[in-house]
């Protein structure tokens, strides 16, 4: 799937040193923060469905209910006749706010390539933490229960959190180019799975005093963090007067291999590379790209269906290893839910570890086809995991190394390499947008892929599921 050319060798780690400053390590750090607070808030969801559950349900069904808790206060919240019926229902409100998700993220990233990088990223922050904090918190506190409101609540979540990865992609793309970008963005990509512990320790810490603290808590530091943003955050090295990247190709040879993306074609003619799909102004003022030209930049569409395979696989063990595990081995669900961190560990891991090996090699593919040839075998030796914590852990951790780290390498440094395409001439008014065709395509697959694993498991059993990953 990788663009052909070939590419010169060059000291990719002494690139990356030679051009990074502390305005460098500032964006990693704020880029990261800002997506793993995102991530939490979702996973916080993922959280308390228990707790939202028994409170949706009739007291005379529900063992939790409080004894002193006034009748008619408490039959007021009664949405659902039984705990199956509100589980469903928060099953169905994953799937929209997934859809929504992936829709958006297409616009989201045609809307960053046009207005300012750091205002799109910290208002979808900012007002997302609002909606989180109405739909969980707000919503409890007047005891106001309606499901329309949430699934639109939802929906409106779907579209602010689709303004996150394109932004964050986008500006650590302008920051950081060819040199290391693997290693980068592969220890940066765990910015996700670092969301989904944060979710989780939040959530716990209390959970205990109401599900609608944990969404409090969580919508307060997602508000401040993107607070932050807003005022810390630099989306281009000109900002600071610093040079853009590619803009001394013509003068340093070793800088000109540091910067050009590893999609690019070094064997196409000089003529060839004066045609670029972006017009330059008489103020060197790059214009954002089209949807449809970015749609048709050389391995958009091969990378993007591959990340639909990809996320579908992993979303699904966001959604459902917790479940698996308590259903499967009747492990509890707080044991289940500490367990699948190991799963978000491999992917952490992985990413990094395979981005270094891309940087080394200087190509992507490879990498992505060899681990995912190994993640073939995980799986398989996964679905037949002993009814043993240690070992299922281990083999938990191989699986999310092998599935986490190629998809994390999709989603973050191939969407940069995409973006920045000789094509483009290295211009930052595409990163967002290609970041949102790959992203908003992947999330497409994830969604769809949560009603067939929920399909599969109920007509036949969790071996077929594990199949239906293999496949995908």
């Amino acid at each position: 799937m990788a663009v052909p050319g070939s590419f010169r060798r060059q000291p990719a780690n002494r690139g990356l040193v030679s051009h990074c400053t502390h305005h460098h390590i500032v964006v990693f750090l704020l880029t990261f923060l800002s997506y793993s607070l995102l991530h939490a808030s979702r996973k916080t969801f993922s959280n308390v469905k228990v707790s939202i559950s028994n409170q949706w349900t009739p007291s005379c069904l529900n063992s939790t209910a409080p004894e002193l808790r006034p009748y008619e206060l408490w039959n007021s919240s009664h949405l659902f006749p039984n705990a199956e019926g509100a589980t469903l229902f928060l099953g169905t409100l994953d799937t929209i706010f997934l859809f929504s998700y992936a829709v958006d993220l297409f616009v989201s990233g045609i809307v960053g390539d046009r207005l300012n990088l750091r205002w799109v990223l910290s208002f979808g922050m900012c007002s997302s933490a609002l909606v989180v904090f109405s739909f969980g918190t707000l919503t409890e506190w007047l005891h106001f229960y309606n499901k329309w409101f949430y699934c639109c609540l939802w929906v409106v979540n779907g579209l602010l959190q689709s303004t996150g990865w394109p932004c964050v992609v986008a500006v650590m793309g302008n920051w950081f180019g060819k040199a290391g970008r693997g290693f980068v963005f592969g220890l940066w990509s765990a910015c996700a799975s670092v969301g989904n512990i944060l979710g989780a320790f939040l959530a716990s810490c209390v959970l205990k005093y109401g599900y609608e603290y944990a969404f409090l808590v969580t919508a307060s530091v997602q508000f401040a963090g993107g607070v932050v943003v807003f005022f810390g955050l630099l989306t281009s090295p000109k900002e600071v007067g610093l040079p853009e990247l590619g803009a001394d190709e013509a003068e340093v040879s070793v800088e000109e291999d540091a910067n050009r993306p590893l999609m690019g074609n070094d064997d196409v003619d000089d003529d060839d590379r004066n045609y670029s799909i972006q017009a330059t102004d008489n103020d060197n003022q790059p214009k954002a790209i089209g949807f449809f030209q970015a749609c048709c930049l050389p391995g958009v569409v091969l990378y993007s269906l591959a990340y639909a395979c990809l996320k579908l696989v992993n979303y699904s063990f966001f959604f459902w290893l917790p479940f698996y595990l308590s259903n499967n081995f009747g492990w509890k669900e707080a044991e289940a839910d500490q367990l699948s961190i190991w799963y978000d560990v491999g992917g952490i891991i992985g990413g990094t570890i395979q981005g270094l090996i891309s940087d080394v090699l200087q190509k992507r593919a490879p990498v992505l086809a060899v681990s995912l040839l190994f993640a073939v075998g995980s799986l398989f030796g996964y679905s037949r995991s002993p009814n043993s914590k240690p070992i299922n852990a281990v083999i938990m951790t191989i699986t999310g190394f092998f599935i986490g780290g190629p998809s994390n390498m999709i989603g973050s440094a191939i969407a940069a390499d995409l973006g920045r395409q000789d094509l483009v001439k290295g211009s930052s008014e595409a990163l967002a947008t290609v970041t949102g065709i790959v992203d908003g395509t992947g999330s497409m697959g994830a969604a769809v892929g949560q009603y067939l694993v929920s399909l599969i498991q109920e007509n036949l059993r969790w071996m077929w599921v594990f199949y239906f990953f293999i496949l995908m």
